[in-house]
């Protein structure tokens, strides 16, 4: 199924970005997607969006005009009618509103599940933390605004930075019922993202041992961007190859 069109504006959009051995990811990926790879390394994370600003037809599903939605994504390339396209997998995504989990948004391809954000934010320290429904899956950051990149990360610069997740403008995710995958497009008029210095940070997702072996995975920096407006289209359903996994991200955990 194609999802609808929705404006909106993104008030506050934070990338936590881990590097991750290629072979391990590429081993945990469903075809046709490969890593896109900066540096020899995979970069996956999870995306944390305000949206703003919705449709008030589909307000009144939600929390006002608002929600707070989280998704665990990779950096990908796929190939598709002899074309290599650029994007993001999504393994999984929350919401706090009603509407995303019943009704599907448009914001998040893929099926989208509950979960509880608690969130401070006063434009330069931000403290955030998401807890799904069935506690599985915990996102914890303590961070405040910087000028530059850590001395760790595997990009030089903001400017590098911003230049590769500017790339991740299309997402696609399992499909319900296991067809293929479903697709969304996020357009917006500029793209501006800042480094942010985080104090404290955790994810059960990448924290799992028993999904990235010990020294596989690495948390690597974080990228805040502000009130910006969007359109997300979806796009036509982008189909697996035979034989290939959906997901490898239990249902349980989601």
């Amino acid at each position: 199924m194609k999802l609808p069109i929705i404006r909106g504006v993104v008030r506050r959009r934070l990338l936590l970005n881990y590097r991750v051995d290629a072979d391990v990811m590429r081993g945990w990926l469903p075809a046709p997607f490969e890593p896109m790879l900066h540096r020899g390394w995979a970069l996956a994370g999870v995306c944390l969006i305000r949206v703003e600003q919705m449709p008030r037809s589909l307000a009144r599903f939600g929390r006002g005009l608002g929600s707070e939605n989280a998704a665990h994504r990779v950096a990908v390339r796929w190939p598709e009618e002899s074309v290599v396209h650029e994007g993001v997998y999504v393994c999984s995504s929350h919401t706090d509103s009603l509407l995303g989990q019943l009704a599907r948004s448009g914001v998040l391809p893929g099926e989208q599940h509950r979960a509880r954000f608690r969130v401070r934010d006063d434009g330069r320290e931000i403290g955030l933390s998401m807890t799904t429904a069935n506690r599985r899956l915990v996102v914890e950051l303590e961070g405040h605004a910087t000028a530059a990149m850590p001395p760790t990360s595997v990009f030089k610069s903001i400017r590098e930075a911003s230049a590769f997740f500017e790339r991740g403008s299309v997402g696609y995710a399992p499909a319900q019922g296991g067809r293929g995958f479903e697709g969304v497009a996020a357009e917006a008029p500029h793209w501006a993202v800042h480094p942010l210095a985080v104090t404290h940070v955790r994810s059960s997702f990448f924290d799992d041992g028993t999904r990235f072996p010990p020294g596989s995975v690495k948390f690597d920096h974080a990228l805040v961007m502000r009130d910006i407006e969007h359109v997300w289209r979806g796009l036509p359903e982008l189909a697996r190859e035979r034989g290939g996994p959906v997901s490898h991200e239990p249902a349980s955990n989601r």
